[in-house]
């Protein structure tokens, strides 16, 4: 059977075709009440930025060895993949397409979460840790703007809100599920590219928290680094901005809009290198020492 479901995932507009049971079913499983079940009617969104398809491959092989394909706009950026990886193959695809095709925004690879409005950057290549950081703050007292990607508004420092489910991968896996034992994890991809992957579906704290922007205060490039002591070095503007290029997927493409947005935003930012251990470090680091945030503060707010 074949299911066609819309996502409402501010800023953007997604609608999706499978018919892949573990697809439909992880996609209600991290997503809840912003994905809609359109099979058969004329949908529900008032528009849609992206149309991606998730299906299995035809032909015998989908009987003896079945695949997943994935294709944007008809447009099929990866090879097929087992179908056990369909579901990270449909997220990879969704970051693939927001990377690829959005320009209203200056796009970092970056983990991005707020103290109240005041927002840190997690620019990092992957195998940084970035996404068990992630997860760590969001679970604590953070508020999460996306784990992949930051939406940078040109010549601003403001970061707009791109939920959604955050991508663990080998030896985080386990840790996210001591950690968070009542949490929502989708099924796991094992043996991809990455190693085995599964999405940890994350905390939202208020329904306006999805489009509500911050403004960035500080720009923090992670690395994991087992039984080590943190080791913090501030960046100058230099520094920081070329680590946050090598990040960045479209500033060249914007020009002179996005290498002005860069610049302002590292000269306005404190911007740090952390090599860690503990990510309980790098928030005590954070709260105390660069936003000057009680998190039970923070957390007051949300539940107001």
């Amino acid at each position: 059977m074949s299911n066609t479901f819309e996502l409402a995932l501010a800023p953007f507009h997604f609608k999706i075709y499978t018919d892949m049971p573990l697809v439909a079913d992880n996609l209600r499983l991290m997503y809840g009440n912003r994905v809609h079940d359109v099979t058969g009617q004329s949908g529900v969104l008032p528009y849609i930025d992206y149309i991606l398809h998730i299906t299995h491959t035809n032909g015998i092989r989908r009987y003896f060895r079945p695949q997943a394909r994935f294709k944007c706009d008809q447009y099929e950026p990866f090879k097929p993949l087992n179908h056990s990886q369909a579901f990270a193959m449909l997220e990879w695809g969704m970051n693939w397409a927001v990377a690829s095709y959005e320009m209203e925004h200056v796009v970092i690879h970056s983990g991005v979460l707020a103290l109240g409005d005041d927002a840190v950057l997690f620019p990092a290549p992957p195998g940084s840790g970035k996404s068990t950081m992630t997860a760590h703050l969001a679970f604590n007292g953070w508020r999460l703007l996306s784990d992949e990607m930051a939406l940078i508004t040109p010549l601003s420092q403001s970061v707009t809100p791109f939920v959604r489910p955050i991508c663990l991968k080998n030896q985080s896996i386990e840790l996210a599920k001591q950690w968070f034992a009542n949490a929502q994890f989708s099924s796991i991809a094992k043996d991809t590219h990455k190693g085995d992957v599964i999405h940890l579906a994350p905390p939202i704290h208020q329904p306006s928290d999805l489009h509500r922007p911050a403004m960035i205060k500080a720009i923090v490039f992670p690395q994991y680094q087992a039984d080590t002591d943190i080791d913090i070095i501030e960046l100058n503007q230099s520094q920081a901005m070329h680590q946050l290029a090598d990040n960045s997927f479209n500033y060249s493409v914007l020009g002179e809009r996005g290498f002005n947005t860069l610049i302002g935003v590292v000269e306005k930012a404190r911007c740090f290198q952390i090599s860690y251990s503990h990510a309980s470090d790098v928030q005590e680091f954070l709260e105390q020492e660069v936003l000057h945030h009680n998190v039970l503060e923070v957390a007051v707010e949300y539940n107001d």
